[in-house]
Parts: structure tokens; C-alpha cells; sequence
């Protein structure tokens, strides 16, 4: 399963050591309820994801991001007529994103503990870096790891600084996560090698329409079938 020449394998954060998307479409459901009395549903998820993509190279990726870009789309959306109670609303729901109870996926801590024992473990994830090291620290996974790379994108040039900041090669290399677009397809591009673990829930930024095939691409199920 893994190649031969692989020293270093990096593990996204998000939804692929803990369970993350679900809080952002939970929040997403209740702005949309919250302006319902503005637009129908259908109208305020689709503005919604407009004025995030209109923000992501402004304010970068995270919850704190996802919260101004639900604010600003509640100014928006309602013309300027928002109530406050709704805006403190908003408010309050992204702290409380931010103080969630982190969710460990099944499995993926017996992965960490055999794999540390013969390959250099590093982290690379995107987002918000003090959210991203609270997460790591409330997991309790931080001590399998020899490095903590949280990036502001996930680009071929980012993976190429990392592996150099890593003293490594493009061959040593190994990326897991669960999305194609930011985990598989960039790695793979610079010749690296990179395994794609699903999860049930995607954030269509995440998205690629394309079927990834490659040499160095492999797709499982679940991080447990990385020894079978």
C-alpha cells in the first residue's frame, strides 16, 4: 500500500484525523432558517457559498473566515436590515464552533501509533493556525507527529516548500486526505505519492469533477486499510 521509497507521510487535519465538515453545515442550516424571513433557503445557500468564495482569498480558510462571510452575506442578503439579534446570533454560533468537542475518527489513532514507529509523521492542513494547534491539542494526537504545517492554500508550491522545509524529496513523500482537490491532485503534480480517504460529507470547494488516475494515487475507504 504505501511505496517503498516513502520516509515522511503527511496527514490533513479536517475530516481526515477529526470530524469537522458537519459543524460548518450545521451552521449553514441555521443561517439559513435564521434568514428565512429574507430569501427561501435554495437562494440563501447558493449567495452564501458565493460570498465565501468572494472572501476565501481575503480572509483564508477556517471558522472564523466562515463566520465574517456569514455575517457580511446577513448584511447582504437583507439589504442592511438584518436584526442584531440576529447578527449575535452568528456571533455565538462561531464561538461555539470554535469550542466544539473535537470528534477523533474511528481507527485513525491505531493508524498514527504503527506508522510513527517507521515513518516521520507530519500534519499539513489548511486554516485558521490557532484553531488548527487548539484542534490538534484537543485531540490528543499532536505527540505522534514531527511537524505541524498549517497552510494558507494547499498549492504544488506549498507541498514543495514543505518537503524542502522537511529536508526531503517528492519520492519520500506521502500525502493523506480526504480532499482530491487540496490532498491528491497537487502532491501528485510535483511527483509525489498521495492516498484519498472519503468522507461522508465534502465541501463542494473541495470538489474536482475529473477522475484522479495515477501511478502514485490510491483511494481507500477508511485509514485502517492502509495495512491491508
Amino acid at each position: 500500500m504505501i511505496a517503498a521509497t516513502v520516509k515522511v507521510i503527511a496527514f490533513d487535519a479536517d475530516d481526515t484525523l477529526w470530524v469537522n465538515e458537519p459543524l460548518f453545515r450545521k451552521a449553514e442550516e441555521r443561517f439559513c432558517s435564521l434568514m428565512e424571513d429574507f430569501l427561501p433557503t435554495e437562494q440563501s445557500e447558493r449567495l452564501l457559498y458565493e460570498m465565501e468564495m468572494r472572501n476565501l482569498g481575503i480572509y483564508g480558510y477556517g471558522i472564523k473566515p466562515f463566520t465574517l462571510s456569514l455575517i457580511e452575506a446577513a448584511i447582504e442578503f437583507s439589504n442592511g436590515k438584518v436584526p442584531n439579534t440576529i447578527i449575535q446570533e452568528l456571533i455565538r454560533q462561531g464561538k461555539q464552533m470554535l469550542e466544539e468537542p473535537v470528534t477523533v475518527i474511528d481507527g485513525i489513532e491505531k493508524v498514527l501509533q504503527d506508522l510513527s514507529k517507521k515513518y516521520r509523521l507530519v500534519v499539513a492542513t489548511k486554516g485558521d493556525l490557532l484553531d488548527q494547534e487548539r484542534k490538534l491539542i484537543k485531540s490528543g494526537l499532536s505527540h505522534y507527529f514531527h511537524h505541524i504545517e498549517v497552510m494558507s492554500d494547499k498549492t504544488e508550491q506549498h507541498y514543495k516548500r514543505l518537503i524542502q522545509h522537511l529536508d526531503s524529496t517528492p519520492e519520500e513523500f506521502l500525502m493523506i486526505g480526504n480532499s482530491l482537490k487540496s490532498d491528491i491532485v497537487p502532491v501528485l503534480n510535483i511527483g509525489a505519492y498521495a492516498i484519498h480517504v472519503p468522507f461522508h460529507t465534502t465541501w463542494i470547494h473541495e470538489m474536482v469533477d475529473e477522475e484522479v488516475i495515477h501511478p502514485n494515487f490510491k483511494s481507500i475507504h477508511k485509514a485502517t486499510e492502509l495495512y491491508s
